[in-house]
């Protein structure tokens, strides 16, 4: 699936790719929503009602992906929260295989995400999987997210990589075409994000089950 011997650099997504997605999810499909109904008097379903067409409304930009934006929105801790599911937090399965694979192979993995640096902290925190990384970048250090080209581009001025020789292994189909069209060449999806959920069409990109598959 890659050849490895023409690849340098290695750019992996946390959510959903690393990661169990079910975290994310579940935080922002149930978990929040009842918190904030409780606050504001409202049930479960009704509080879903309200605030599912708030997210959709950002959903690809940065706001979207920020803690501070919606702790400002809501009225609530969002990271807060957040660490009161924090157990919920798990590795996607080869996960950290994969990365020790590729530390001996000498191929130092850049870790690219679109979360708010504090939870990234409380992730890296969580997982231990900071120690394997050379860089870790979040789209709020650049000011656009992954689905923006630029951030491709803001990225190749810090880390210096040549975009043939470099592979993206990310769950959202979105970002994978912006990298594209900046010219990265080998681009992975992944085939469950959610271990909670079925399988999914990742439509023109190859998709992973197992890190054990590109290992």
């Amino acid at each position: 699936m890659i050849d490895w011997y023409n690849i340098d650099t290695v750019l992996l997504d946390m959510d959903g790719t690393l990661l169990d997605l079910y975290f994310d999810n579940y935080f922002w499909q149930e978990y929040l929503p009842a918190r904030w109904g409780e606050l504001h008097g409202v049930d479960t379903e009704t509080a879903k009602r309200t605030l599912v067409p708030r997210f959709k409304s950002r959903e690809g930009t940065l706001s979207w992906y920020c803690l501070d934006f919606w702790s400002r929105e809501l009225n609530v801790d969002v990271l807060g929260l957040k660490s009161g599911v924090e157990d919920l937090i798990r590795m996607r399965p080869g996960a950290q295989d994969f990365l020790e694979s590729l530390n001996r192979r000498g191929l130092r993995p850049v870790l690219v995400t679109n979360a708010h640096r504090d939870l990234v902290a409380m992730k890296l925190a969580r997982t231990g999987i900071g120690r394997y990384f050379g860089h870790v970048i979040t789209s709020h250090q650049y000011g656009v997210p992954k689905e923006d080209v630029e951030f491709w581009s803001k990225l190749n001025e810090d880390v210096d990589f040549l975009p043939e020789r470099t592979v993206l292994i990310d769950d959202n189909l979105t970002v994978l075409r912006a990298a594209r069209s900046y010219g990265i060449a080998h681009l992975l999806s992944i085939a469950q994000p959610d271990s909670s959920v079925s399988g999914r069409d990742t439509e023109e990109f190859i998709a992973i089950q197992d890190f054990m598959d590109v290992m």
